[in-house]
């Protein structure tokens, strides 16, 4: 990422993606907290971070903190889907960020109770992960040792992933 300020303007379409995203019974448990690169709340999120996403991550214009609310609010019993509803808002960012031309990394590491406490997230929030966004910068920005693995990741075949009827006998 190229280290660039980003206005809200150019942040907020990503929000409004996820915005949109599908969750149980419409519940819409996902709560995202961000700090931009220039503000005053920029080192408290980056401190968050491990070492290693720490050089992902130190270029960024944003860093987003993604949490997800366990219970339900209409009735406050356990919801059984906030992770999965937080990943589907996730992704929808994700998505559109990509779409705008931005760099979109999310990241699980970083230390989640002192993100709790820093941030003054209430006990029935889960913290999910973090994600940073910012402008695309050549590769050769990056420390060598990244430069390697800046590429399109292998995936499992379909046969792997997908199965018709009951699950799969394991294979000899």
């Amino acid at each position: 990422m190229s280290g660039q300020e980003m206005p809200l303007s150019e942040l907020m379409p990503l929000f409004e993606a996820a915005r949109w995203s599908p969750s149980g019974g419409n519940g819409q448990p996902w709560r995202f907290l961000f700090a931009r690169k220039g503000t005053p709340q920029w080192q408290a999120y980056f401190d968050l971070l491990m070492p290693g996403n720490q050089l992902w991550a130190k270029n960024a214009s944003a860093l987003i903190v993604l949490l997800s609310l366990t219970v339900q609010e209409h009735n406050g019993k356990p919801s059984s889907s906030h992770t999965l509803d937080a990943g589907a808002a996730w992704m929808s960012l994700a998505l559109q960020g990509s779409l705008n031309g931005l760099a979109v990394h999310g990241m699980g590491g970083f230390d989640k109770e002192k993100a709790r406490e820093v941030l003054g997230v209430p006990p029935e929030y889960k913290v999910e992960e973090m994600i940073a966004v910012g402008y695309p910068a050549p590769v050769e920005t990056l420390p060598e040792n990244f430069q390697a693995v800046e590429k399109p990741n292998a995936r499992k075949n379909l046969e792997e992933l997908v199965f018709e009827g009951k699950w799969p006998a394991p294979k000899p």
